[in-house]
């Protein structure tokens, strides 16, 4: 299958110190599907990679300064399963044996055919991409499972998993986007699990979850001394995550003065605790997560530019379920099977109509939704089936409503006052008037919805009646 064929081409640097043979190969390789750019001396070919990580490297095996070997070995350091093809003229068996024992995968000769070129990367990565598969597969039964929740087959939600186990044989930093609900946790610690570092630790910081007085500390730590309370020294999220992997979910929610500490983390590889005399040394793989458009926010002074390069070197775009509904009659069966196991009713099982329900509901909350609207089936359904009407899918419909109102809560278009005093309104029409009745529909007592009440009259102006 070709490259062209999925979502996300497969990026490949050519290297050759012969210009324009680097240049023709990279766009021959182009119109072949490959994401290709050509470079023209090693070292330059290190910077390119340093600032976007290849799949692969197709490099001639003698440059000045460096060979097409050293060139390769150099790079696994940036990514441990990156391809290599080397291109030669001077091949000979010794050459050849030490770099298949290195790991390159194959060899092309000089005069270089494109074509040849081309089916060789396709045949390297393909054999890649089973690997990491096989390795998915191994680290779910060494783990118990751990990652069996990465469910599905549709290839645009594969092929973002194949690169995030392409992606944990590096070390570079990963930012995971989507809307909120895509599973970006779970690709997280399957990067980690399928990572060098699967022996290490593994912490997650919720950055929105967290006050702002405390982030500081929290992730950097402090010294004793530091601030009235602090009373002896205390590790940050950074320092416990020492040898494993950090995951900063909500990325978007540090504050821009603890920005510029985050940058120095990613750039220098240090952390600086609160009142310490000075930084000290981390080794920790950062993955950071966020369905914010950092872009975006970078354009209105929200975040720093900087930062944002620091955490794009490799994105994965998790897929909205309503991109992936071949999914959700697996997805479905999966929480059916978890839930179903946990409160002892095994034989529980969905209609087809049920399951046809699923796969039309819009799911603006995306596998978190669907999971939650599973799990609540199974509490409340008696039978041993699951119909369409056990789901309560307009709850979905409601919740596609509510989050449009959210976002035109958070964009300013209305205030959290307007949007009370529209639900009473309602409320109260629904309930033909009646406070106590209005009340109990809505959670509250009979005295808290008359002092609401009273507070909207009175912020209403007098020519308001």
């Amino acid at each position: 299958m070709s490259p062209a064929s999925h979502n996300t081409k497969r990026s490949v640097l050519v290297v050759d110190d012969d210009a324009a043979q680097a240049d023709l190969l990279a766009e021959v390789l182009r119109s072949e599907g490959f994401d290709a750019r050509s470079v023209h001396r090693p070292e330059a070919a290190l910077e390119e990679a340093r600032r976007a990580i290849p799949d692969a490297v197709v490099t001639d095996w003698r440059m000045p300064g460096m060979t097409g070997l050293d060139l390769f070995l150099a790079l696994r350091e940036i990514r441990k399963d990156i391809v290599g093809i080397v291109v030669t003229a001077f091949g000979t068996m010794e050459t050849a044996v030490e770099a298949m024992k290195a790991g390159i995968a194959d060899f092309a000769s000089k005069p270089v055919d494109p074509d040849e070129v081309a089916i060789k990367l396709r045949k390297a990565l393909r054999l890649r991409t089973l690997e990491n598969e096989n390795a998915l597969l191994r680290t779910t039964l060494e783990t118990g499972g751990e990652s069996a929740d990465i469910v599905g087959k549709a290839p645009v939600f594969r092929d973002v998993v194949n690169r995030a186990v392409q992606a944990a044989q590096s070390r570079a930093t990963v930012l995971l986007t989507g809307e909120s609900g895509t599973g970006k946790e779970l690709l997280a610690r399957l990067i980690h699990v399928t990572s060098p570092r699967k022996a290490g630790p593994y912490v997650r910081v919720n950055c929105a979850a967290m006050p702002e007085t405390l982030l500081e500390s929290e992730l950097f730590g402090f010294r004793k001394g530091a601030f009235t309370g602090a009373t002896s020294d205390r590790k940050g999220r950074f320092d416990l995550a020492a040898g494993g992997t950090i995951f900063l979910d909500e990325i978007a929610e540090i504050p821009l003065h603890l920005q510029a500490k985050l940058l120095r983390v990613l750039q220098e590889h240090e952390v600086e605790p609160l009142g310490a005399e000075g930084p000290h040394k981390i080794d920790v793989r950062v993955i950071a997560a966020t369905h914010r458009d950092l872009k975006k926010m970078v354009a209105e002074g929200r975040f720093r530019e900087d930062l944002r390069y620091r955490l794009h070197v490799i994105e994965l775009r998790l897929p909205a379920l309503r991109d992936r509904r071949s999914d959700i009659p697996l997805l479905a069966e999966a929480f059916l099977r978890r839930f179903a196991t946990r409160d002892g009713r095994p034989q529980l099982r969905f209609t087809d109509d049920a399951l046809d329900a699923l796969v039309k509901a819009p799911w603006p909350g995306n596998v978190r939704e669907l999971e939650n609207c599973v799990e609540r089936a199974v509490v409340l359904c008696r039978a041993d089936e699951i119909r369409a009407a056990d789901l309560e899918l307009d709850a979905v419909g409601s919740l596609g409503a509510l989050e449009e109102t959210l976002k035109a809560l958070l964009s300013g278009s209305i205030t959290l006052d307007g949007l009370e005093r529209s639900i009473l309104i309602e409320a109260l029409r629904r309930c033909d008037g009646n406070l106590s009745k209005t009340a109990r529909s809505l959670g509250i007592t009979r005295r808290a919805l008359q002092y609401r009440l009273e507070r909207i009259r009175e912020s209403q102006p007098e020519t308001d009646a």
